[in-house]
């Protein structure tokens, strides 16, 4: 017999078959976490450590995970010592083995505390709180209140306010409790058996984006899920009605102009150019700069008036057309644990001085440019004119431009292989922002734990990807003129 857990238990009430891969197939390919769910790990194991500390005399079940018989004795003893709280106090009973994060010992009874590194509570945490009382329950612990012990977004760096919320969530696990004995026998039947047929539908992105999903959803260029602006929950709503494909949308429909043309180029099997598009590129004229930024998120902020997960700019790339048709670049990548931004502000004021106009694609740049404003007041007024400089490609390309290969999607590197096919991002190591981002947390934090060599190809990877994040919108400029030219010249 499979003895649950409650990260199981979570993921069998998402969906049966996610349940049933994650143990019959632990090492499927889907299930091996990469660079930024392992980032997510640390970040939430450095959560829970911080929130160990707001109880003072809590005894820790530190012990070898696989040892569970041993766990769930040292979890007894301690229970009878009267400890004010334990950490990873552990149980096993109805065919479930956990580990609490934080079980508080008060007047009443006991307070079960889950320990996230959310900012708000989620539906799953009420799941997985409720399965962690049941046990308990089973094992003969009264647990009389429960709660979810998040990050705070109202906190900002550095002790303003609480790192922490606690939110009572009983009444919630309550509701949740009769269900969890016929969850659980549920699941144990369906895993001695074969893997359980399950219709695809909402479950498979709430409440997180399953990763067995390309197992389950169609490989279909048609399928309504490619429709521009869709998204999942309108495309699960366009299923429930029985409309799978893109051409059975009812003629009545109201669709965004973007989605339309996007049914007009793959009905005609062509690239799709609005007339207007050389006017749209009037804002672009004169010389023009190219501006992408990368940041760093942590989980438990390190600069100044950073929220939890809060994103500061570390990185950035700037391409700059001269008059006489050629490019510079100039690439900034911080260093060290320190604070970067004001230097980072320094160095981009001086990059773009010269430009009449700076691309950038979607409004990124110009969020973090308005919070370094705030941080750096003495530079407010050359950043207030780099602001003015700023403007924004995408809706250029999403008004005016539809290729097939876009696929419903206008990111910048979903609309470059089909517009300039000859630039790709195959050559590079990182090729990702996510991924770039926990990279250049890696490169600031803990620096010292990563060889002299690999730091070098570390930073040299990090300044490649960002550079060609920009060299790409200098080449999709290129093709943009092009058929804007062209579209005019056929008017």
């Amino acid at each position: 017999m499979v003895l649950l857990s409650k990260s199981k238990f979570v993921s069998g009430c998402q969906c049966p078959k996610l349940l049933w891969w994650t143990v019959h197939e632990p090492l499927a390919e889907e299930l091996q976490p990469d660079k930024v769910l392992l980032d997510r790990f640390d970040q939430g194991r450095l959560v829970g450590e911080l929130a160990r500390e707001r109880f003072p005399g809590g005894l820790l079940i530190d012990l070898p995970h696989h040892d569970r018989d041993a766990r769930v004795a040292a979890t007894a003893r301690t229970l009878a010592s009267g400890a004010p709280a334990i950490f990873e106090a552990c149980f096993e009973a109805g065919g479930v083995f956990l580990a609490v994060d934080i079980l508080q010992r008060t007047e009443a009874g006991f307070t079960l505390i889950e320990a996230k590194s959310a900012t708000s509570v989620k539906d799953d945490h009420i799941t997985d709180a409720a399965i962690q009382a049941w046990v308990l329950a089973q094992a003969g612990v009264s647990v009389t209140r429960v709660e979810v012990m998040h990050l705070n977004k109202e906190y900002r760096h550095p002790g303003q306010g609480d790192l922490f919320v606690r939110t009572d969530i009983t009444e919630a696990v309550l509701a949740f409790l009769p269900s969890v004995p016929g969850r659980v026998a549920e699941m144990a039947r369906m895993l001695e058996g074969d893997n359980p047929d399950q219709p695809i539908g909402a479950h498979c992105f709430e409440p997180r984006d399953c990763a067995f999903m390309p197992r389950c959803w169609p490989d279909d260029p048609d399928h309504i899920s490619t429709l521009y602006n869709n998204g999942p929950k309108r495309s699960v709503e366009y299923m429930a009605q029985g409309i799978h494909s893109i051409w059975d949308i009812p003629k009545a429909k109201k669709l965004p102009p973007a989605a339309l043309r996007q049914l007009r180029a793959l009905r005609e099997n062509r690239i799709i150019v609005e007339p207007g598009l050389a006017q749209a590129l009037i804002p672009f004229e004169g010389r023009l700069g190219y501006l992408d930024f990368e940041t760093v998120a942590r989980a438990v902020p390190v600069w100044d008036g950073l929220a939890p997960w809060g994103q500061a700019t570390a990185q950035f790339s700037y391409h700059e057309e001269q008059p006489d048709g050629s490019y510079t670049h100039v690439g900034w990548l911080a260093e060290g644990p320190g604070d970067p931004r004001r230097e980072l502000a320094e160095r981009l004021i001086e990059a773009t001085k010269h430009a009449r106009h700076i691309a950038t694609y979607s409004a990124f740049e110009k969020t973090r440019i308005a919070e370094l404003q705030l941080l750096v007041p003495d530079l407010a007024v050359p950043l207030g004119e780099l602001l003015g400089k700023l403007a924004d490609l995408l809706p250029v390309v999403r008004n005016y431009v539809y290729h097939p290969g876009f696929k419903g999607s206008f990111s910048i590197k979903r609309v470059l292989n089909p517009l300039v096919p000859e630039l790709t991002y195959n050559d590079l190591v990182i090729v990702d922002g996510l991924v770039a981002s926990v990279e250049i947390a890696r490169l600031l934090f803990v620096a010292h734990k990563i060889p002299i060599e690999e730091r070098d190809r570390l930073r040299q990877d990090l300044l490649s990807y960002c550079e060609r994040d920009t060299w790409a919108m200098v080449r999709l400029m290129g093709r943009l003129r092009e058929l804007g030219s062209m579209s005019s010249s056929e008017q």
